[in-house]
C-alpha cells in the first residue's frame, strides 16, 4: 500500500484474525488487515457485513473475542476507547452524536479535552497555566473552524443546523484530537450531491495535507472508488476481498456480494 504522497508507508494499523459474535450472530468473522501510515482506505459492504462492528473494535467500543489489533507497535486490543483516543485514534459516528444545545465552536473544543494537560485541580491552583492552555486549545478550533468553513456558524447552537453541517462539525470534533488515524463511519450518510462533494473534499485535504491516515465506512460507491487508494470488501463479517478500486470493482465475489448471483436476482423480480 501507499501513504498520502504515494510512496511506500509502513503498517500503522494491524489487526490480525480478529472476530466479534453477539450470541449466534457472526458480525465480524477472522479478519485480516493492515493499514499503511497516511492511507485512504475505505471499508465497504452490503448491509450487516461487520463494517462498524470492526470500527467499534479498532476505537475499543468492543473488544473482539479472538484475534489482535496492533496501533504503531503496540496491542491495543481491548483497550478502553478514552485511551485509544489519547493514543490518536478518534472517530465519527453513524448516527450524529453532537450535543445539541451547545454551540458548534464548544462542541469542537469538547474534541480537545483528551489533549488538555492542566486538570480541574490544577487549574484552580495554577490559573495562568490553565489558563494559557486554555488560550491554546481555542486557536487550535478556531483553525479548525476555518478549515471546514464554519466561520459564521461559530457561536450557533448545532440543534439549529443543517445535517449536512452537523456532520460537518462532528468531523471537526474527531479532527480536535489531532488524530494520527481518523475512523469515519458514514460521513456522508443522508447528505446531497452538493454536501456530499464537500465532505469529499474534506476528507481529502485531512489525508493528503496533514497526512492523516482515514479509514472510512461508506455506501456511496461512487465516492468511495473517486477518493479511496485502497478498499477492503466485507460480506456477513468476512474479509471477501480487497485492492485498488479497479480491482475490487471487477472481483466476482464482490458483484456476487452486492447483485447476488444470477439465480438470485431472478428470484427477487419473480
Amino acid at each position: 500500500m501507499k501513504g498520502a504522497r504515494g510512496e511506500a508507508s509502513e503498517t500503522q494499523l494491524a489487526i490480525s484474525d480478529v472476530s466479534k459474535h453477539f450470541g449466534g450472530v457472526r458480525a465480524v468473522e477472522s479478519v485480516t488487515l493492515s493499514v499503511a501510515r497516511g492511507g485512504l482506505v475505505s471499508i465497504i459492504g452490503p448491509n450487516g457485513a461487520g463494517k462498524t462492528s470492526l470500527l467499534n473494535m479498532i476505537s475499543g467500543f468492543y473488544r473482539p473475542d479472538t484475534g489482535s489489533i496492533v496501533f504503531e507497535g503496540m496491542d491495543i486490543t481491548g483497550t478502553r476507547p478514552s485511551q485509544i483516543a489519547v493514543l490518536g485514534i478518534a472517530r465519527t459516528f453513524q448516527n450524529i452524536a453532537l450535543f445539541s444545545g451547545m454551540t458548534v465552536l464548544d462542541n469542537i473544543m469538547l474534541g480537545r479535552h483528551v489533549r488538555m494537560k492542566a486538570g480541574v485541580l490544577s487549574s484552580f491552583v495554577y490559573w495562568g497555566l490553565a489558563q494559557k492552555e486554555e488560550v491554546a486549545h481555542r486557536a487550535r478550533v478556531e483553525e479548525l473552524i476555518e478549515f471546514l468553513e464554519l466561520e459564521d456558524l461559530r457561536k450557533q447552537p448545532t440543534s439549529g443546523l443543517a445535517y449536512g453541517l452537523r456532520k460537518r462539525v462532528e468531523l471537526g470534533r474527531a479532527l480536535a484530537l489531532d488524530p494520527k488515524v481518523l475512523l469515519l463511519d458514514e460521513p456522508m450518510g443522508g447528505m446531497n450531491q452538493e454536501e456530499k462533494e464537500n465532505m469529499a473534499r474534506f476528507i481529502l485535504d485531512v489525508n493528503r495535507q496533514w497526512g492523516t491516515t482515514v479509514i472510512l465506512i461508506e455506501h456511496d460507491m461512487a465516492v468511495v472508488m473517486d477518493i479511496s487508494e485502497h478498499v477492503i470488501v466485507l460480506d456477513r463479517g468476512r474479509k471477501i476481498a480487497e485492492g485498488s478500486p479497479d480491482e475490487v470493482q471487477r472481483d466476482p465475489d464482490v458483484i456476487r456480494a452486492y447483485l447476488g448471483t444470477a439465480e438470485e436476482r431472478r428470484e427477487a423480480a419473480e
